[in-house]
């Protein structure tokens, strides 16, 4: 097997693509969107695990330089009291350190990235149908083209065509239960909200300077989390259980009109979110939670499925990029060592279905109890909701080792 295809030009595809490419493989990437691909307006934060998978691909230095760095959180509760200070990730080393970044940012530099090492991304790809033997692939694109390869990689998200032909039994996305807000603001002045009282002291969120950590806002009404960039622009996410918007409402509704659904639900709390969320203009912007069941196929003879294709989770444990990162090393490294190519994807869904759909159904968890998501350690995959005392976990050895370029991976998976 030589020759492999990539459906879809977002993370995991141009991960995938970056990975393919450094075990000697000819990649060519597939792109339905006729300019870049790269999702706009959300920002996300890369984890210690996320960035770790990067380093194996030679990618994490200009993904670093995006963003800013995490290196903590603190949690509060809607009288601003603080309930918990957690140490986020491996900080130490400044290549492994969580970040905080725009989607559309990191996109970008990966497709640049992919493009440098002289890997095809074609664009305005839109597939239709695939179709496979035993001995390779085809994919058939809305313009009437198409293109075979010995291997198709499905990178196309949520809505996966891919996965759409490869199983058509897959359920889902489903509605998990909360609508997402995400805004952005320069004009918030943090030393203007009053700590003073005996119940909110200065102590019960980080000061306005401590620009490397997340706030996470334990609401009467809603869920908030907030982060500070270096330049003083505010970063944050609302999450509000309820019905699903509708897709008139997600493409109809303007900001101020989502300002004045929220602030309700801010106002009784003694925080800073309600004025956080004021003093955000028009960048802000709203959809809904949604993610995939557990036990759908990842993969046929010679297609297989990587990222949020294969295993969608809700936002609540912010590991989506992260888990697609480490999909994109193990299936290269799968690919390069295995002996044939049912034996690589085996090995590739053996060693990754475990911890993604943990993280999956932590996710959901999570996401079912409002009151207890702003207790989850962004990046984390274990089960916190109220342990949130407990620092998050260091990357541990076992997925050090799986994720170590030059390490062959382990003949037996480690358990779920």
């Amino acid at each position: 097997m030589t020759a492999i295809m990539v459906i879809g030009g977002g993370i995991a595809g141009t991960a995938a693509a970056l990975a393919l490419h450094k075990a000697g493989f000819e990649v060519t990437v597939h792109e339905a969107h006729p300019d870049t691909g790269a999702d706009i307006g959300a920002f996300l934060t890369l984890a210690s695990n996320g960035m770790h998978a990067l380093a194996q691909l030679d990618a994490a230095a200009p993904v670093a330089d995006l963003g800013f760095p995490i290196t903590g959180m603190s949690v509060i509760d809607e009288t601003g009291a603080r309930l918990a200070a957690i140490p986020l990730g491996e900080h130490e080393r400044p290549l492994t350190r969580y970040r905080c970044l725009r989607r559309a940012d990191l996109g970008a530099a990966l497709q640049d990235e992919v493009r440098r090492r002289g890997i095809r991304i074609r664009h305005a790809a839109r597939l239709t149908t695939v179709t496979e033997s035993a001995t390779g692939a085809t994919a058939t694109f809305a313009d009437g083209s198409s293109a075979s390869a010995d291997l198709i990689v499905g990178a196309d998200g949520l809505h996966s065509a891919v996965r759409a032909q490869l199983d058509p039994a897959a359920t889902g996305p489903d509605y998990a239960g909360q609508r997402v807000f995400y805004g952005y603001t320069t004009a918030y002045d943090f030393t203007a909200h009053d700590f003073t009282t005996d119940e909110l002291t200065a102590d019960a969120t980080p000061p306005p300077d401590a620009q490397d950590r997340i706030t996470m806002v334990r609401g009467s009404g809603a869920a908030l989390g907030y982060l500070v960039s270096p330049a003083g622009e505010t970063f944050w996410f609302a999450r509000v259980a309820g019905p699903a918007l509708t897709a008139q409402e997600i493409t109809g509704t303007t900001p101020r009109q989502w300002r004045d659904q929220l602030l309700p639900l801010l106002r009784p709390d003694r925080t800073p979110a309600a004025d956080i969320v004021a003093a955000t203009g028009d960048r802000l912007m709203a959809t809904n939670a949604l993610h995939l069941r557990p036990g759908n196929r990842w993969h046929s003879r010679r297609i297989v499925l990587i990222g949020d294709a294969a295993h969608a989770a809700s936002p609540a444990t912010g590991q989506g990029a992260s888990m697609a990162l480490e999909d994109a090393v193990v299936l290269a490294k799968a690919l390069r060592d295995a002996d044939t190519p049912g034996a690589a994807l085996d090995s590739y869904e053996q060693h990754r279905r475990p911890r993604a759909e943990r993280n999956l159904t932590v996710s959901a968890q999570l996401t079912a109890s409002r009151t207890t998501e702003g207790d989850q350690a962004p990046g984390s995959t274990a089960p916190q909701a109220r342990d949130s005392e407990r620092p998050a976990a260091r990357l541990d050895e076992e997925l050090l080792q799986l994720l170590d370029w030059d390490a062959e991976l382990p003949r037996t998976p480690r358990p779920a």
